[in-house]
């Protein structure tokens, strides 16, 4: 039996693995004292990229999900290959969904979309100095893109006509900062 914070865990069984996705059954002791089982979904990291041009407008794509069943206006999103430094992802998803190249990058922070069941760390970034280039999306991507004013972007969140949870937080992240560096301190 292996301790996992208040829980133990007396037994671990892995009942679906595929390349993107994980789902472990594990047999516990609650918080409580008392027998139950925990489910656990590992989804393959990933990356966010909310890209801003000049002019403050935010390039998101629209796109139809197949999980939600769908369509979704999020920032560039995917999954982190194997090997592949979450940096190097973030590059090649604005390249490939939005056929963008971006000559400034900030990382973020990590986003866990949720949190109880299912482990899909997400790296952020903010990519500036923007210039186009070929897109190539998956075969499996429809995209449009949608470009936008940031508050306009920060409206769609706070009205939640943007769910994606990572995209939300960089909107909002992007507003902070650009409402931050526009206060200016007087001094005497």
């Amino acid at each position: 039996m292996s301790q996992h914070g208040p829980w133990f865990i007396k037994e671990s069984d892995d009942v679906y693995v595929d390349p993107f996705i994980n789902v472990r059954v594990d047999q516990v002791v609650r918080p409580d004292g008392r027998d139950g089982q925990h489910v656990v979904v590992r989804m393959k990291p990933g990356v966010c990229v909310l890209a801003i041009d000049d002019e403050d407008n935010v390039h998101l794509t629209r796109e139809f999900h197949y999980g939600v069943g769908r369509y979704s206006l999020e920032a560039v999103s995917g999954g982190i290959d194997p090997g592949e430094e979450a940096d190097t992802t973030a590059k090649r998803e604005l390249a490939e969904e939005l056929g963008l190249v971006a000559d400034h990058w900030e990382a973020i922070g990590s986003v866990d979309p949720f949190t109880t069941i299912v482990v899909s760390p997400t790296k952020t970034y903010i990519a500036r100095g923007l210039t186009k280039t070929t897109s190539s999306p998956e075969g499996t991507e429809l995209i449009e893109t949608v470009v936008m004013p940031l508050p306009e972007a920060v409206g769609l969140v706070n009205s939640g006509e943007i769910t994606h949870a990572p995209t939300c937080v960089l909107i909002l992240q992007a507003m902070m900062k650009s409402n931050s560096s526009s206060i200016r301190i007087e001094t005497d």
